[in-house]
This record gives structure tokens, sequence and C-alpha cells, in this order.
């Protein structure tokens, strides 16, 4: 047991003491989805924690190819609530649609870890071909180059240059190659692996997009109606869901990395099974929330025996084969991402004129303004599972020394264990601001949100100045950074959650959530091609020039900081014109 762990246990025991005593005086239907989340972000989060490493290590994708395939698969992984969400709506109802996705989650996890032969590379000099052996996962990986069947060790060059250690002087290629002298050939993993891992991506993507719009949707029918309990209860919900996130990146990350892709990938399938248990048994708590809008409709015949309910399953299928063939071409997701996105606000705004009234339309108004915030916010929050813990990898002083040792995929933990620290203490302040009306309103604490996370990124460009002589950061600025972002997370996203719930007319609860997830869809678009630009030369997935990396990161994170501070800005500018106030009916 290292001190990850135990760090982990003793967070948790003390995190867990106000939660429990704060849901007790909540509905006993959020103890099922409390759980139920927990476990689907077990399975989401253990398996983000490793996909990026996954993608460079075993597959040897080059940054800018991972880093866009991650940002394709995450962008549908919030694209994909919208149609989610409206089947709920109108057919499944969220019970059963949780159900749906917590189904496709467990197979899609469970396949993730058929992990097969990993992809080959070798240099080619001259016509001769020298094979590079890579060994390890994550930061401790190790690449050497056969020359006359012996290995050597890689050193790190510039500009592109590769450099082996203790060549004699009599091998058949120098030991300093500069660029444009060699080439690198990949042998790539076979066929069949390649397709396993893009349908457990394509399962995972329809499975969050049936589960995640109407868990929350249901969250939110726990509460009547001006219900002041329902800021902190979505407040103690995200306390489950980063529980489930913290515990995924120690125990998966830790898995993945010493044991194998296989057992990390593993471990979150198993995380999601039990919650698919838990929920299906808890649902006598519900009272008959989240039911069908008309079961009888949904029982009718459509062809022969099958029923509308088995059409709509077997519509789910279909799309995971659609998402399969999209995650092979993902130039083609952003394309789909503005047609779905422009349908959907076209539907938004129909609806605004023809079925709304005037304190409808500036409530819809507002959501949009938050849907827009939140894009800017959740563009740099969602690094981390791409170009942060590429960052954490190659630019971090991770310590490696028996009890004291962490690896790159548990820096993750950081992210949520801000939120299982801070997030009984966010919804009591909402809540006591709540009695006093004081509370701020969404505006302020969406550009508060947006200015802590650009800080945030502007204190690991400080840290540059910090690195060592192998050009890593001290690994306290990472966890500071990261300490940062998640307050902002506090102030942005379950705030988001029940304002969304709040601001939606009664017949477009889920939809309305569903375009709250598209709009992170965006951001995850946007991060992507972020995080491609902090990209640098590997081999065997080894980065051979860190002193580049440094530069590269920390160049993109500063306009990253500065950008989101200016938009945090710019909302506390706004915020009078959309006000609790501005949007109440007038006398």
């Amino acid at each position: 047991m290292d001190i990850v762990i135990v760090a982990g246990i003793v967070v948790t025991i003390l995190t867990a003491i106000p939660v429990v005593l704060q849901l007790k005086d909540q509905p006993r239907g959020l103890i099922v989805l409390f759980f139920a989340e927990m476990w689907e972000r077990f399975s989401y989060y253990g398996m983000r924690a490793l996909l990026i490493f996954y993608l460079t290590q075993h597959f040897l994708f080059d940054d800018k190819i991972a880093t866009g395939q991650y940002g394709a698969y995450t962008t549908l992984i919030y694209m994909m609530p919208v149609l989610g969400g409206v089947l709920a709506d109108r057919y499944l109802g969220t019970r059963k649609a949780i159900a749906l996705g917590a189904v496709l989650l467990t197979i899609g996890h469970l396949t993730l870890a058929i992990e097969g032969p990993p992809a080959r590379q070798a240099l080619i000099y001259h016509g001769q071909t020298f094979a590079f052996d890579a060994q390890g996962r994550g930061e401790s990986r190790q690449v050497q180059i056969r020359v006359g069947g012996a290995p050597y060790r890689l050193a790190a060059g510039q500009a592109g240059e590769l450099r082996i250690e203790g060549l004699p002087t009599a091998a058949p290629l120098p030991s300093v190659l500069p660029a444009g002298a060699y080439t690198i050939a990949t042998t790539p993993t076979p066929a069949l692996y390649v397709n396993l891992m893009f349908l457990a991506l394509a399962l995972i993507v329809v499975g969050v997009g049936f589960l995640k719009p109407n868990i929350n949707a249901l969250v939110g029918q726990l509460y009547p109606a001006g219900d002041p309990r329902r800021d902190s209860g979505f407040t103690l919900f995200y306390y489950g869901i980063n529980l489930g996130s913290f515990w995924a990146a120690i125990l998966c990350g830790a898995l993945g990395q010493s044991v194998g892709w296989w057992a990390g990938f593993g471990l979150a399938g198993i995380g999601m099974a039990a919650g698919l248990i838990g929920f299906t048994l808890g649902r006598p708590l519900l009272l008959g929330r989240g039911e069908p809008p008309s079961p009888a409709k949904l029982s009718q015949a459509v062809a022969g025996p099958l029923k509308l309910e088995g059409v709509v399953y077997l519509g789910a299928l279909a799309v995971v084969g659609g998402v399969w063939l999209l995650l092979q071409h993902n130039a083609l997701v952003g394309y789909l991402l503005a047609i779905v996105s422009v349908s959907i606000l076209g539907y938004l705004g129909w609806y605004m004129v023809a079925r709304c009234d005037g304190t409808a339309r500036r409530k819809l108004a507002l959501a949009m303004m938050l849907m827009a915030g939140s894009i800017i916010y959740f563009t740099l929050e969602e690094q981390s599972g791409s170009s942060f813990s590429l960052f954490a990898a190659r630019n971090v002083q991770l310590p490696h020394h028996g009890f004291f040792s962490m690896n790159a995929a548990q820096t993750q933990s950081f992210n949520p264990a801000a939120i299982l620290i801070f997030a009984p203490i966010f919804a009591a302040l909402w809540a006591w601001l709540g009695r006093r009306g004081a509370n701020p309103g969404p505006m302020l604490k969406f550009g508060a949100a947006m200015i802590l996370a650009g800080v945030g990124f502007l204190v690991v460009v400080w840290g540059a100045g910090f690195a060592d002589a192998a050009y890593r950061e001290p690994l306290v600025l990472l966890a500071g950074a990261y300490l940062l972002v998640e307050l902002g997370e506090l102030c942005l996203s379950p705030v988001g959650l029940s304002e969304m719930t709040k601001l939606a007319p009664p017949l477009l609860t889920a939809t309305l959530m569903s375009v709250w997830f598209l709009s992170t869809s965006w951001a995850e678009w946007i991060a992507g091609r972020v995080a491609g630009l902090v990209g640098v030369q590997t081999v065997g997935g080894v980065v051979l020039d860190p002193q580049l990396a440094l530069k590269v990161s920390t160049h993109v994170f500063a306009l990253c900081g500065w950008t989101s501070v200016a938009a945090g800005l710019l909302f506390f500018a706004l915020s009078p014109l959309f006000s609790q106030k501005a949007i109440k009916p007038t006398p």
C-alpha cells in the first residue's frame, strides 16, 4: 500500500462524514442515484486515466493523432446525451434510459480490457532496419534501440535529432542522427484489436448518452419546485461523482501501469457492473419517479411481437455501429457536432418563440449564456485527460521512492480530491447563503469558475521557472493548478446542472439537460484541438526532447489561462443583465 492509497482512504473518511450528515436531510432516492453515478464515474474516469497513455504507448499514435482521437471520443461522449435525453422524454422515461446506458457501459469497459499485442516501431537508416524495444507504461516507460543484437539507450535530443548512448564507433549508424537522416516505421497493432478498441469506445459513448443526462434529470425530479434543498442536493450528488472519479484514478491508474492496460480497464468495467446492480435494487426508493411518460405506448407492438421499447433498444445498437465508424474517421465528428447543434438550437429557438412566455424566454436565454460559459471552462478542465496527463508524465517531478510513489495516471486524482474536500463545504455555503437571500447568481459563480481555472493554468506556466535539469516542474505546482481549476468547477458544474433543471420548462427538462452536455461536447472538441497544439515528437511513446515539450506546453497553457480569466471578468460585468430580478416577470 503506497502513500496515494493511504491518502485516498484518509480523504474519503474525513469528507464522507459531513456528506452522510447532509444526505439524511435529502430525498431517499438521492442515495440510489448517488451510488449509481459514483460507480459510473469510477468506470469512466478509471478508463480516462489510462486512455491517452494507451493510445500513445500501446497503439503508438503520435501526440496529435492521439489527442485528436481522444477529443473526438469525448466530443461524442457529451454529444450523445442529446439523443438519450430526447428518447427518455418521449418514450423510455429516465429510469429505463439509465438502465440501458449502464448495460452498454459495462460491456464497453470490459471490451476495452481486450488489449491485444502492442504496436512496434523501428528506425530505418540507409536501408537498414533497427528495432526499438519499449518497456513499461506511463512516465516509467523506457525505450531502447537494438543495434547488432545489443540494446542501447536513447538520449534527449533537440530539433528532431536522435541520440544513441554508448554506441560503438564501428556500429552501422552514427550515435547522433539529425532530423531527416532517418525514418521511423510503425507496425500497428492487429486490426482486430484496433476495431475492438473502437467498438468499446462506441459502447461507452452511447452508454453515457443514455445514462448521464437522465440520471441528472432524475435527481431534479426528486425535488418539488422551489425546494431550497435542490442546490445542496446537486452538490452532494456531485460529491458522489467525484468519489468514484477519485478512486478510479488511484486504483485503475495503479493497476493499468503496474499490471497491464487490461487490468485497469477491467477494473473500470467491474465498477460499472456494481453501479448497474445498485441502481436496479434501489428502484423502490425512487417512489415511481422517472417512469415512461406513456407505458401503454411503449408496450405497443410495432412489427409482430416486437414492441416499441424493443425498437428503441435496437436503435441504440445501431447508433453504436454509427459511432464505431465515426471514431475511425474523427474529422467527421466536428461536422456532426455542428449539424446536431444547429438542429437542437433551432428546435429550442422555435420552442422559445412558439411555446414560451416572456419569463420562460428570459430563463432559456440565461441557460444559453451559462452554456457558453461552460464551453470556455470545460475546454480548460478537460485538458486533464489529455495534455495535462502527458505533461505530468513528461515535465513533472513524480515521486518513485517505495511508499512515496505516484504515477502520471494517478495525478488525475487531484481533480476529484479537491471536489471531495470542498464539495460539502460549498453545499453548506450555498444553503447558508440561500437561507439569507445572499446566494450569488449563476453568472457570478460561472465568472468565478473561469477566473479560477485560468489562474490554475497560469500556475503551471509560472512553474516552468522552477523546473529541474530534466525540465520537470515540482509536483506541488501541478496539484495547486488542479485545486484552483476544481474550485472553479464547484462554482460551475453542480450549479449549472441545478440551473438547467430550474430554468427548463416542465416538458423540456431532459432535453435542456442534454443541450447542457452538448455545450460540453463543444468544449471537448475544442479541447482536443488545443491539446494537439502541445504535441511533440515521440519514439515508442516516449518524448526525446523534454525541454521542447515544456516550452510548447507552457506556451499553450498561458494562452488558455489568460483567455479564461478575460471571459470570467466579462461574466462579472454582464451579471446584472441576467440576475434573478432581471428574468422575473414585470409586475
